[in-house]
């Protein structure tokens, strides 16, 4: 059967809608792109402030880890998203791209050759269209909408406390120096979330040579001879091979890609054995080296009504509606999220090893209380480059049963260390006067909490994933690496991923930015590998 495609693009995630509209760029290519979820039709999805909304439920994969042994044994609720999109229709549009230095450590500890910032700094430049900044450090003009929020006072209150720390005030953190406090750049355009699917996809779609399949069932790559052909697709349960002239380009996640990939075939052989699945290249790594930012919360209760959580009575819902509506300013058009910081448990680190989130609200997220008198605040923290590092591994051979996933979160004596300190700077900015002045008490976990015992106990019992998984089809320049710096899968002709389950170490910031770069220059690659057959 002749093929009806020359690229199949398999998730439609950040990474996947922006490799797909870069190659469907050139009328010749004939791109398919698949997607497990549904089409991003939800109206929370668009609306800023909807990211309250999204971190469980329908539109992810109704994820757990495995018990975590280091974190008391629970299973964690693992948010990955299932729609359009991906993690960049759900997150909170947060817009940061971590420190030069992690991508200089990529080309120069890993092998990743035309990785280091210098390489990928005009990929971040092409991918953005910022309202705000421009010149060196930011484009203008591209299809990921990066916009300035104005700061509600709470925020601005919290980056006035960041620097009575000691904190340098930072007006943008993707300027090459990270350290310090500010507001965060987000990825909003016109009052409205800007993913990769709204910015990069959509206006594709419009092209004859780009077609999009939503609700699509992968059960496996198809590999013959040694070169992958092809996709298998349930359609009512019943398989049907789609077929790619020229490459199969896999962008289903850090946790996505690895499940694929084990399912077809390709992974260590020994265990694929044991499932009873056939080895079609034998990749000891897929589905190792996962690792993930652990975040820790603590929820303040506030003397009035200071943050959004007012906006949880009805009358003030209505007005916020109102608001939003007839001049798309308010709490509907902020992420929530609006401000942060970057700085150091480890005075000696190059550069910073904990990122803080500040929340204009309590109980924004899964597992994150509320506050009873319905006003609050919370801060995150989470240690940057964490050490320990887990996996992605089947249970079956059935694509309808979920992956185990452990990251093994707090496996490693370093990342509870550097967390607790996160906890104790948490507290510390709170106590400065610029917020203290809007402080009833601390919530959660509450003054009882002190000891480094304690603090440590609380880390294990309540901290949780950030959403940045990443590592699990590491790229290297070494022969056990998943990927090549090229990203071609090693053992396998015409297979290639290209998502952040490629990030041989986790950036140093939210991950959403980065792996919208790394589609970038996966387009690059494939453009370039057309030029050399």
């Amino acid at each position: 059967m002749a093929a009806e495609h020359d690229y199949i693009v398999v998730g439609g995630g950040s990474a996947g809608c922006a490799l797909a509209a870069r190659l469907s760029e050139d009328p010749q290519r004939r791109v398919l792109l698949l997607e497990a979820g549904p089409e991003d039709t939800n109206r929370f999805i668009h609306l800023p402030v909807g990211f309250a909304k999204m971190t469980s439920g329908p539109l992810t994969w109704g994820l757990k880890t495995a018990p975590q042994k280091h974190a008391m044994n629970r299973e964690i609720v693992y948010a990955q998203a299932r729609v359009l999109g991906g993690g960049g229709s759900i997150n909170a549009q947060v817009y940061t791209r971590g420190c030069p230095e992690d991508y200089d450590a990529w080309a120069s500890e890993f092998g990743c050759t035309g990785w280091s910032f210098a390489d990928v700094q005009p990929l971040f430049l092409r991918s953005e269209d910022n309202d705000t900044l421009a010149g060196e450090t930011h484009g203008i003009g591209g299809p990921l909408g990066v916009s300035s929020l104005a700061p509600q006072p709470l925020t601005r209150a919290f980056a006035q406390a960041c620097q009575q720390l000691g904190m340098p005030y930072n007006p943008d953190f993707n300027s090459g120096r990270q350290a310090g406090a500010g507001a965060y750049q987000t990825t909003i355009r016109g009052a409205r979330r800007c993913s990769a699917a709204v910015g990069y996809l959509r206006p594709a779609l419009a092209r004859r040579n780009l077609t999009l399949k939503t609700g699509a069932q992968i059960s496996r790559i198809v590999v013959e001879k040694g070169r992958a052909v092809g996709v298998e697709m349930l359609d009512n349960g019943r398989p049907v091979l789609m077929r790619a002239a020229r490459e199969v380009l896999v962008t289903a996640g850090a946790i996505g890609s690895p499940w694929l990939m084990l399912r077809s075939g390709l992974g260590p052989a020994d265990e694929l054995r044991a499932l009873g699945i056939a080895v079609a290249a034998d990749l000891p790594e897929v589905g190792r080296n996962l690792h993930d930012h652990f975040g820790i919360d603590i929820v303040y209760e506030l003397s009035g009504p200071h943050s959004f959580d007012k906006y949880n009575k009805p009358h003030w819902m209505a007005w916020a509606g109102l608001e939003y509506a007839l001049f798309r300013k308010g709490p509907v058009a902020s992420n929530i999220v609006e401000g942060g910081a970057f700085w150091y448990a480890d005075k000696a680190a190059r550069t910073p090893d904990l990122q803080f989130h500040f929340l204009v609200g309590a109980g924004v997220e899964e597992g994150v209380p509320k506050i009873e008198s319905g006003s609050g605040a919370t801060m995150n923290s989470y240690t940057l480059r964490p050490r320990a590092r887990g996996s992605v591994t089947l249970r079956s051979a059935d694509p309808a049963v979920l992956p185990v996933v452990d990251p093994n979160f707090l496996g490693d004596p370093y990342d509870l260390k550097t967390s607790t300190e996160g906890l104790r700077l948490s507290r510390e900015i709170f106590a400065q006067s610029a917020l203290a002045k809007y402080v009833r008490k601390e919530h959660f976990p509450g003054g009882q909490v002190t000891t480094q015992a304690e603090l440590e106990q609380y880390a294990r019992q309540y901290g949780r994933t950030s959403y940045h998984p990443v590592g699990t089809c590491r790229m290297g320049g070494d022969a056990r690496s998943v990927v090549d710096p090229q990203l071609r899968v090693r053992g396998v002709e015409g297979l290639r991923i290209c998502d952040s389950s490629v990030m041989p170490r986790l950036v140093s910031s939210n991950t959403n930015a980065p792996s919208i770069m790394i589609a970038e220059k996966a387009s690059d690659l494939v453009r370039a590998s057309e030029t050399t057959r």
